[in-house]
């Protein structure tokens, strides 16, 4: 009988939800955690705590998907980790991986890569066991990043903006994997197979757009 417990955090989200699959299918026994009410789900608020102490009773590893980009990103990444990992130490928790981004380190002026790159150091120096796994952008993300943008009268790229945009599934295969391993401390980084340039791919969707307009 499998009683390996693992709780994924954002479970409902485009990543976490995926890696719940992921598991579920494998046979693992999955607890999803998410801020709002979804069936078969536990309620678990990282920017308040309540709910954190619940989630991670009798769980071994955590696999940390939640996050919040557009709004207290510090109070739920950052300060929310925190309550996590307190909670998690004071459950016995084995395991805790992380989901991070490529280059964190090295765009500190990016305000939500500045709070991804703090978090990442609180789960180092925290006292449960720990795997770091950094992706680059998500396929979705890169989408709709160009639809917010070409809502400006006047669309703006950045210059020699790159990026290699990975499928969130395969990210969420490397999750789960590392999540059974056991604590692997940083992760050798996944991306895609190919460095594009964010101009291009606008491009390419601004025609494609063209020629669904026209059909």
């Amino acid at each position: 009988m499998n009683t390996h417990e693992i709780l994924v955090t954002g479970g409902t989200g485009s990543l976490g939800s995926r890696v719940v699959n992921r598991l579920s299918e494998a046979g693992e026994n999955v607890r999803v955690m998410s801020r709002y009410w979804h069936a078969n789900t536990i309620r678990g608020d990282l920017l308040t705590g309540e709910g954190l102490e619940e989630a991670v009773e009798g769980v071994n590893t955590i696999i940390h998907c939640a996050s919040s980009s557009l709004r207290k990103t510090r109070q739920v990444d950052v300060d929310g980790t925190r309550r996590l990992l307190q909670a998690a130490e004071r459950a016995g928790v084995s395991h805790v991986l992380f989901i991070s981004i490529v280059g964190v380190d090295r765009n500190p002026y990016f305000p939500y890569y500045r709070m991804k790159l703090e978090t990442k150091r609180i789960i180092e120096h925290s006292e449960v066991p720990w795997t770091v796994l950094r992706a680059t952008q998500f396929h979705g993300f890169v989408l709709r990043l160009i639809q917010t943008l070409d809502r400006l009268p006047t669309m703006v790229a950045p210059r020699g903006f790159l990026l290699k945009p990975i499928d969130v599934g395969e990210v969420a295969d490397r999750s789960a994997e590392l999540a059974l391993t056991g604590p692997a401390g940083r992760a050798p980084d996944v991306s895609g197979p190919e460095v594009r340039v964010f101009a291009d791919l606008a491009r390419a969707y601004f025609r494609r757009e063209s020629e669904v307009g026209t059909c």
